[in-house]
């Protein structure tokens, strides 16, 4: 380990920070307590793993500067972006230890990289420290990446999410939970098996086409009352004003095609005024936990969809559904048109946590609501994080 031919060697994160800190100290101890704490990468033929999914095989190989087999993994920060026929999946030391090869002699760290390391194999020591591994941070930043330009804007729009699933937040050469966990994933939540599938989703996404649109207008009708009186309104003048731009709509429907409108306007209406309830009650309580100002409200849950888009461009990319280029033009797509609609990062948060509420929480202020709670403390105190150090305004082009 030590410094490259352009000077001194930048640790990509705090991982491999304290995994070189301890190898030039020859504390091995500290290096395995990092080592253990971390999730692991093993490079792996991508023909194989497509060929037998769920399948895991260790490639053990020779390396001139030791005698015997290795098996190398790579840390989160060092992994080479997702091109070629090599992909990783993710493990980490304890599952390694029980499932070591006693043929092979050797685990690589980060092999061919900067901060190499060849440690002898002592599974049942990897064992010791990976039972009192402490858990890293939640708030993941590859200090190499993209920190304050229209690119990390747009990373950052994931942000709740990543720092959610512990996670890089400017990552693009995206891992994740490893090759085959991430086209799981896909997989499961979105039905999404092929390039396909991720281009549409992808595309529906960035132009907030996967948020119900009653949400949207819902709250752009109290947006234009806003705009109007130079305050908000209340609940009998909002679900009044929703219900009087129904009634206009369906009137202008019915004189432009002459016939009954095709929908159950008082369905529509019913639906409007249960949601305005509904924002109401989670504004109430995004007030009361520090989400949203005393004097605040959430302007658009587009967020919602923004925030999936700028996740959903790294898994394309870990997924070998998209390349860099497509995966590097959503993301900027992402941030743009966050910024279109929003004002700031609390602005911004405010709707995607709104969005995710109305989809999953059902006003119960579940988990999916205590998580992204502690998201947001998080993502609004921590030094590192994006919305403390990525500007909103960003100049594009």
């Amino acid at each position: 380990m030590g410094a490259t031919s352009e000077g001194p060697w930048q640790p990509p994160t705090v991982v491999e920070a304290g995994l070189y800190r301890a190898g030039m100290n020859g504390d091995w101890p500290a290096f395995f307590d990092v080592l253990a704490g971390t999730d692991l990468f093993f490079p792996m033929s991508r023909e194989v793993v497509d060929a037998v999914p769920g399948g895991f095989r260790f490639a053990p190989f020779r390396d001139p500067q030791v005698e015997g087999l290795c098996v190398a993994v790579f840390t989160r920060g060092m992994l080479p972006p997702p091109t070629g026929g090599q992909v990783f999946e993710r493990g980490n030391l304890g599952p390694l230890a029980k499932a070591w090869p006693r043929t092979v002699n050797w685990l690589a760290v980060n092999p061919g990289t900067p901060v190499e390391t060849f440690v002898p194999a002592e599974p049942r020591q990897w064992k010791r420290h990976a039972k009192r591994a402490r858990p890293e941070a939640r708030l993941k930043t590859l200090w190499t990446g993209p920190r304050s330009d229209a690119m990390a804007h747009g990373m950052a729009c994931g942000a709740l999410l990543l720092v959610n699933n512990g996670t890089l937040w400017n990552q693009l050469g995206w891992q994740s939970g490893g090759y085959s966990e991430t086209r799981e994933l896909l997989k499961t939540w979105w039905g999404i098996t092929g390039r396909e599938g991720w281009l549409e989703a992808q595309e529906r996404l960035l132009r907030g086409e996967l948020s119900p649109p009653a949400w949207e207008f819902c709250l752009r009708v109290r947006h234009v009352l806003i705009e109007e009186y130079g305050t908000a309104p209340g609940a009998v003048q909002w679900r009044e004003t929703a219900e009087r731009v129904l009634l206009a709509r369906t009137a202008e429907v019915v004189d432009k095609t002459g016939r009954p409108p095709q929908f159950d306007l008082d369905a529509d209406i019913t639906l409007a005024q249960d949601l305005i309830g509904r924002i109401l009650r989670y504004e109430a309580r995004f007030r009361a936990d520090g989400i949203l100002a005393a004097d605040a409200s959430v302007r658009s849950v587009l967020a919602w969809d923004y925030g999936r888009a700028s996740f959903m461009a790294r898994d394309g990319l870990g997924a070998r559904y998209c390349d860099t280029h497509e995966a590097e033009t959503a993301l900027l797509r992402a941030g743009a048109a966050a910024r279109r609609i929003y004002r700031s990062w609390p602005d911004f948060a405010a709707g995607y946590i709104l969005g995710r509420c109305l989809h999953f929480d059902d006003e119960t202020f579940g988990d999916w609501y205590r998580e992204m709670l502690e998201v947001h403390r998080i993502l609004s105190t921590e030094p590192e994080s994006p919305w403390l150090t990525v500007p909103w305004e960003i100049k594009e082009g």
